[in-house]
């Protein structure tokens, strides 16, 4: 028995004979001798760790994950260990493979902590990991949403989660937006939360087209754009309110009227775009009392639905985009002020970002609203 051999068995890392034969075979085998993580193939990713050696306690919480594209398809994991493993300690990383031997291009790095994930993206964006191959690392997204356009606009929402929940399972929650002109319409689509990525994932492939027809209309289906993640101490500080469902002709000084009403002057101003706005106010604690107070609330026979708005500044959110499509450009905006909820692309519009950001039919959908 080999040196190399008897080192890897004291450390009882498992070696498996595809990962032997491999084309770089021993140059993993020396660093899964250094680390004592498993390597292991399966379903189309090699993992390399999950959990790491000598780990006790539960699964990292979500936000603990990176999405690293733009890798060139014949580095592997002796390449990208050493690199990300200097942001922190690394649970997991699943790198996609391809049947001929080579990656697919993309893999995902999960640490055990969050700050160490974002000091990854931080610091590792545009990796030079290669001569001129920058590596594109963002926060993953595990995207439990799907979109779904198609949809007859007279279907409520209670009629629409029916028909999806007959036919896919795992089903939690369906997001419909009112048609701006008719409130009494939808606009053609509508967002399904399910229960987690996986399930969301079967759904997805079980409503592609020509597979399945709903109330006997052929439907598209598509990952809803990504919701990207806020931190909770950001969260803390926003005063502003995203205000949903209103009626186009509602005017932002009506709104501001029925929003300043619980404190004269707390409200610094109004902008509102077809039928939702965002009112910025001068304090926090104004904001939530009156989003506490406002929400489900009528204004000129339209039910407001009143969030916080969420913080995504477009240097993260653009980072995800070119991440996640293979570094494709976008416009350059300027003045980007950071507040965009990111789940409603008219708010993308209104704050600068092109229509091109938006993936698969989401866009024809927003781009006809």
């Amino acid at each position: 028995m080999s040196n190399d051999s008897s080192k890897l068995q004291a450390n009882k890392v498992h070696i498996p004979e595809e990962l032997a034969n491999a084309p770089n075979g021993p140059a993993l085998i020396q660093l899964i001798e250094r680390t004592g993580y498993n390597l292991i193939q399966e379903n189309g990713q090699r993992k390399y760790g999950g959990p790491p050696p000598g780990w006790e306690g539960h699964h990292p919480p979500r936000g603990c994950e990176v999405f690293v594209g733009k890798i060139p398809r014949d580095v592997y994991e002796d390449e990208l260990v050493p690199v990300f493993e200097t942001a922190g300690r690394i649970y997991e990383m699943r790198l996609m493979m391809d049947f001929d031997g080579k990656n697919r291009g993309y893999a995902f790095v999960m640490y055990t902590q969050k700050y160490e994930a974002k000091r990854a993206v931080k610091e590792l964006n545009n990796y030079e990991i290669r001569p001129g191959r920058l590596l594109g690392v963002c926060c993953s997204v595990d995207n439990c949403r799907l979109f779904i356009g198609g949809i007859p606009k007279m279907k409520k929402r209670e009629e629409i989660l029916e028909e999806i929940s007959k036919v896919t399972e795992g089903v939690l929650d369906v997001i419909v937006y009112a048609s701006a002109a008719d409130k009494m319409k939808n606009r053609g689509f509508a967002f399904v939360e399910y229960e987690s990525h996986r399930a969301a994932a079967m759904a997805r492939r079980k409503l592609m087209p020509g597979r399945i027809q709903l109330w006997g209309h052929q439907i598209a289906v598509d990952w809803a754009e990504p919701e990207i993640d806020v931190d909770e101490d950001v969260m803390e500080t926003v005063k502003i309110l995203y205000v949903r469902n209103l009626m186009i002709e509602t005017t932002e000084d009506a709104i501001k009227k029925m929003f300043g009403q619980f404190n004269p002057g707390c409200v610094e101003r109004v902008k509102k775009i077809r039928d939702y706005a965002f009112v910025h106010f001068t304090s926090r604690e104004d904001a939530v009392h009156a989003m506490q107070n406002l929400n489900g609330i009528e204004l000129e026979g339209s039910c407001l639905e009143v969030t916080l708005a969420k913080p995504v500044d477009k240097e993260q959110y653009t980072r995800y985009q070119k991440a996640a499509k293979g570094g494709g450009t976008t416009t350059e905006v300027t003045q980007q002020p950071n507040y965009v909820y990111s789940c409603d692309p008219y708010t993308l519009a209104y704050y600068g970002y092109p229509y091109n950001a938006l993936i698969g039919p989401n866009r024809e959908y927003f781009v006809k609203g």
